[in-house]
């Protein structure tokens, strides 16, 4: 808990020293924009033992004055006390940003790139790459239609590969670095991606052939590669992001609580900025290399130099990155590593992922059903626009009209991405209910032009199978798009949280993989009976094995895992196994059976008296090196502090 989480707090609370820094370090007072870091530190009784422990333990973000936590309220009482918290968060927020504002105009900005845009710079790059595959083949069938189109010239099975073998690069990188970002660290995790990515760009800018099929054979590798680089960003982005979120001291922050999961998807939605950013610029190049002009016919020199430099660009972007993440981000690992050091474990943590498979083995088929269901719909959907617009526009011989209809497309999506960011961490919506709802609608705006094909394909009904086409896109990305990104990270404990993520996205990938391998053998009709089932079955496995973590202190989560590691998780009674953070499954095995909120406070107490006391014995003891790094004393006030040594009996021993 930070300081100014403390100024909110209902009643007198301690101020804790050592607040963050950043657009934190501003908060109101009386109307008055002051800084945080000269808050005064108000009296309190350090006699009042309950007082001293309820405003870290039962923050006024979480629990009502009488210590009640939110999601055990009526739901009258609920959504009241939700509105307050939501409505004095953004009161705060805005107070924020004003206090930015003013004393810079251009500091929110600088914010924003700083907390969103670079953490999700690679996924930005590998958006960018990704989706360039699908717009990029139209071009390259109007320009050498003997290979693209026809096979005539080219082996049609290396034409596939170019989609196989991307989804396939795709599912060895986020197994791979997966596994190695929770053995070696997150750090060379996302070292290793931005640099694999960036020789992959090369690759694909310097890609050629003796022949046209040898250029597609060079072509495919490239992109291989290229994407274990961008199968690796999946784990790297969505750890690091929360583990950076969560921060590392025992005790969350009501950033932490009411934020991680805006935190993440703010990161994750750069995807769709690459998306966007490479139809604009795949638009501006052609138009720059072929005389100012869109229409066919395409030379062969203009293509080249268009799909060429289109690569060259992000080139830039990731070799700036390589440099960021290598200088800019030295404790990127640090959760982790302070996790392993607790577990007394060097390496990879094989007896974590054991345990993560006995006791959230229902969980691991959520993240990856889910996510294969949606990968179905999401790269379907992308990969092959082309069929959809097809059917959109069938009259239409210029790549130009498909780049604008897809720029609309993206569009609405980034749409559906920021609405996400905003409602993801929002009580009586958050994660699974907007997951369920997204997967709802994607079914319903596919199966409804599925069995009335020939009635949306006229050209006066064009236009709302149009909208049908840009509303499944809104409702992927506000839904299970963002939604199973976040949740593969977030629902596992911090020692196998990479490997877990990343097995949950290479499930995905398959669902891509049988998209691309379906979608090329079927009509486009076809596609639209194939797909909507798929949307059916993420809100079904959503519903059953999907837990909620919205509102969520994942400390909390880490606490209980502390217990299963210990082998009594019958002895965790706190809010990581309330009914509401807990799948239908779960509670349905009886999971939440121990959940006591009165003997989990008692527990909570003693703990931080028994860590206060090891702390204390370690500064003490001259045979061990007391480790500073461990000495999180921003989770205790100058009140608090004052109270433990009070009653402490080893300061009384040495008094």
């Amino acid at each position: 808990m930070d300081e100014k989480n403390a100024v909110h707090h209902h009643g007198p609370v301690p101020a804790l020293i050592n607040p963050p820094a950043g657009p934190q370090d501003y908060d109101t007072i009386n109307g008055e924009i002051v800084d945080n870091n000269e808050m005064p530190n108000p009296k309190f009784d350090a006699k009042d033992e309950k007082a001293i422990f309820s405003y870290l333990l039962h923050p006024d973000d979480s629990y009502d004055e009488n210590g009640t936590y939110w999601a055990d309220m009526s739901f009258g009482k609920k959504i009241a006390f939700i509105t307050k918290v939501n409505n004095a968060e953004t009161k705060r927020e805005f107070g924020d940003f004003m206090a930015m504002f003013k004393k810079d105009p251009l500091s929110p900005i600088g914010w924003y790139m700083r907390n969103c845009v670079i953490p999700g710079a690679g996924l930005g790059l590998e958006g960018y790459v990704l989706f360039s595959i699908g717009n990029l083949t139209p071009l390259f069938q109007k320009v050498w239609p003997t290979c693209w189109k026809t096979a005539k010239v080219c082996n049609s099975t290396w034409l596939a590969a170019t989609t196989y073998l991307e989804v396939c690069g795709i599912i060895v990188g986020q197994i791979l670095v997966g596994l190695i970002g929770d053995s070696i660290g997150r750090r060379f995790g996302l070292i290793q991606d931005v640099v694999i990515m960036f020789v992959g760009l090369l690759m694909l800018t310097a890609s050629w052939g003796t022949s046209l099929n040898g250029w597609v054979i060079c072509y495919s590798w490239s992109l291989f590669f290229y994407s274990i680089g961008v199968g690796g960003e999946y784990p790297m982005t969505a750890t690091a992001g929360m583990e950076n979120a969560v921060g590392s001291g025992k005790i969350s922050t009501k950033d932490d609580r009411l934020h991680r999961g805006r935190k993440v998807v703010q990161a994750f939605l750069m995807q769709g900025w690459g998306q966007f950013f490479n139809q604009v610029l795949l638009i501006l190049l052609l138009l720059i290399f072929h005389h100012g002009s869109g229409l066919p016919p395409y030379s062969e020199v203009s293509a080249q130099w268009t799909y060429r430099v289109s690569f060259a660009i992000p080139a830039l972007g990731t070799l700036w990155l390589v440099y960021y993440r290598y200088y800019k981000m030295p404790s990127a690992s640090k959760q982790l590593a302070l996790a392993k050091k607790k577990a007394n474990v060097t390496g990879y943590d094989m007896e974590s992922l054991k345990l993560t498979f006995t006791y959230f083995g229902p969980r691991m088929l959520g993240t990856t059903l889910t996510w294969f269901a949606n990968d179905v719909l999401f790269y379907g959907n992308k990969l092959f626009q082309g069929k959809f617009i097809s059917v959109i526009s069938p009259t239409s011989t210029s790549v130009m009209e498909g780049w604008l209809y897809n720029l609309i497309n993206v569009g609405v999506s980034l749409v559906g991405y920021y609405l996400a960011s905003f409602l993801v961490d929002h009580k009586l919506y958050g994660r699974k209910w907007m997951m369920i709802i997204g997967f709802l609608m994607d079914f319903v705006l596919f199966v409804v032009p599925a069995f009335h094909y020939d009635f949306y394909i006229r050209p006066e009904n064009i236009t709302a199978f149009q909208a049908m086409y840009f509303l499944s896109s809104f409702f992927q990305q506000f839904g299970p798009n963002c939604v199973t990104f976040l949740a593969a990270a977030e629902v596992y404990p911090t020692s196998v949280r990479a490997t877990a993520h990343g097995i949950s996205a290479a499930a995905g990938k398959l669902g891509a993989l049988v998209a691309a391998i379906v979608y090329n053998y079927i009509s486009v009709q076809s596609v639209f009976y194939f797909v909507p089932w798929f949307g059916l079955l993420g809100m079904i496995v959503t519903f059953v094995f999907m837990p909620d973590t919205t509102g969520l202190d994942l400390k909390e989560q880490e606490r209980r895992w502390q217990f299963i590691k210990a082998g009594n998780p019958q002895d965790y009674h706190g809010v990581a196994i309330h009914p509401t953070h807990l799948s239908l499954w779960e509670r349905f095995t009886g999971v939440g059976k121990y959940y006591d909120p009165v003997a989990d406070y008692e527990q909570r107490v003693n703990d931080m008296k028994r860590d206060w006391e090891e702390k204390q014995a370690k500064k003490f003891t001259e045979a061990e090196k007391f480790d500073m790094e461990e000495d999180d004393d921003t989770e205790y006030s100058e009140e608090m502090k004052s109270y433990l040594e009070k009653n402490s009996p080893l300061m009384k021993a040495t008094q």
